[in-house]
């Protein structure tokens, strides 16, 4: 086991009692339970706070604390967690491409997931992508469209030995990221998130977003606009008004609280306004 995993308090932390043997149906139960209870969010780069990878601080913050955070974090996590339990991952790391338009030139590798060998063949694991989060793992398999409980997506050959990961939307298929196989290892990801938590141009540095999935729902917090989804499908939206609605939206619907309270987050959403 990972020096430094709490395993249970892990368990504990996701609601999981399930089996711990490496299976499919174990990791499946794991990842959609992981994204139900320790939301995506990136308070700490927003407010300036530093964002720290060790095994130790990842579990203090996201297991031990009302916390929940970005990809390097929560990848890291899942990563010590599946290696604990005996599956053969994989860190890989990807080129965020979420709503960006077709001509934008290609950007660093800012964003982490996780291959994972099965014997139903490899899949991939990531519960780490903010406004998009998957709630299941997906088959690294080309042109075959999957669908999960809560959204359908699809992994297609974007160019010799490089993938694409896009989901669907109303609007038709979204691309999110471009990924290949080449294993990362620690420095890379300390690398990346630095550049992706100081750089100021750095989306996360100026803009705030919290995600859960549930069974039920997908609820994302968006700056001050917080939506609910099912399937894609609006069930509510509404704009927060200030930052007592701010703290009760980020204990009620995210059970998060905030690092230096919800009122220096609402001013910084509010200078950035």
């Amino acid at each position: 086991m990972p020096d430094g995993l709490d395993l249970d308090a892990y368990f504990r932390r996701i609601g999981y009692d399930g089996p711990r043997q490496p299976t499919l149906a174990t990791l499946a139960a794991i990842h959609a339970r992981h994204v139900a209870a320790i939301p995506f969010e990136n308070l700490d780069p927003l407010l300036g706070r530093p964002v720290l990878l060790d095994l130790p601080a990842l579990q203090a913050k996201l297991v031990g604390q009302r916390r929940g955070g970005y990809c390097f974090e929560q990848n890291l996590l899942l990563q010590a967690v599946l290696d604990a339990l005996g599956f053969r991952v994989t860190g890989l790391a990807a080129r965020v491409r979420w709503r960006a338009p077709p001509e934008r030139p290609l950007g660093p590798r800012t964003h982490m997931l996780l291959q994972v060998q099965l014997p139903e063949g490899p899949y991939i694991a990531d519960v780490g992508f903010g406004a998009r989060l998957l709630d299941a793992p997906l088959r690294l398999e080309g042109e075959l469209e999957q669908e999960t409980p809560g959204a359908r997506y699809r992994i297609t050959a974007a160019s010799v030995g490089v993938f694409a990961l896009s989901t669907w939307l109303p609007s038709g298929w979204q691309l999110m990221y471009l990924f290949d196989l080449s294993p990362q290892v620690q420095a890379d990801y300390e690398m990346g998130s630095w550049f992706t938590s100081t750089h100021p141009l750095m989306w996360f540095r100026k803009s705030l977003i919290v995600e859960r999935v549930t069974p039920q729902a997908r609820y994302t917090l968006t700056n001050l606009r917080l939506v609910e989804q099912q399937r894609d499908e609006l069930v509510r939206e509404r704009t927060i008004a200030d930052a007592r609605e701010l703290e009760r939206v980020l204990d009620e619907v995210f059970g998060v609280t905030a690092p230096a309270g919800a009122e220096a987050v609402f001013a910084k959403l509010s200078e950035s306004a």
